[in-house]
């Protein structure tokens, strides 16, 4: 078995199965982790064939699409490189990146056991910060008809992955119960690197998002 041909194969599968899709989870956020993975994967020396496999497999099954249901990810996974002749071995490694992959709150320790799981979680999280982060994280708040702010209702720090799941929060709360903790969580010293530029970007964000909010920024001009 060619593991080029499969890594091909396994693009087009996952390209065709999410194109056009419009909470922030597509094709394109596919692809940009499966390149950021890439990159980190050759800098840590990470195995590349299962790196780039669980990269564009991690969310075709995704519990948020599917009821909250955490094995719908790693079986799509194992049915597709199974059904494509992969190892047993490669094809029980990709599944456990992806069950092991997300985040699941603030409270909940998502330790990575594999060099290669760590590089896929950490390119995973890098998409969901800075300038494209932030994007993604109204555009699934659009998708689920969320709030955009609300003063009166306060960030939670989630102790229990079902907790996290069950929040309908507005999207400026996801800011604080995830996306402003991812720094600190990555894996390798290429993502801390990465993140931190993205980090600011986020707080200077926020910064100006409150900042109209309150209309202070009219102070400029008045």
């Amino acid at each position: 078995m060619s593991i080029h041909g499969l890594i091909e194969r396994t693009a087009a599968h996952v390209q065709a199965a999410m194109s056009g899709e419009g909470s922030g989870h597509d094709w394109w956020h596919i692809h940009r982790v499966w390149q950021m993975a890439l990159r980190l994967g050759e800098l840590e020396g990470a195995d590349l064939e299962v790196v780039q496999l669980a990269a564009l497999l991690h969310d075709l099954g995704d519990q948020k699409f599917h009821g909250g249901d955490e094995s719908v990810g790693p079986r799509m996974a194992r049915d597709w490189l199974t059904g494509q002749g992969a190892p047993p071995e490669l094809v029980e490694h990709v599944a456990e990146i992806i069950r092991d992959l997300s985040f699941k709150g603030a409270g909940i320790a998502t330790p990575m056991r594999t060099l290669a799981g760590k590089v896929v979680q950490d390119a995973d999280r890098l998409d969901a910060i800075g300038a494209i982060g932030i994007a993604r994280a109204f555009a699934y708040g659009g998708y689920k008809g969320r709030l955009l702010y609300d003063p009166d209702v306060p960030p939670q720090m989630h102790a229990s992955f079902a907790e996290y799941k069950r929040s309908s929060a507005p999207t400026i709360n996801h800011f604080y119960e995830k996306l402003l903790l991812l720094k600190r969580l990555m894996n390798t010293d290429a993502a801390r690197q990465i993140a931190e530029a993205r980090h600011r970007f986020m707080e200077a964000y926020l910064d100006q998002f409150y900042a109209e909010w309150a209309a202070r920024d009219a102070g400029d001009i008045l």
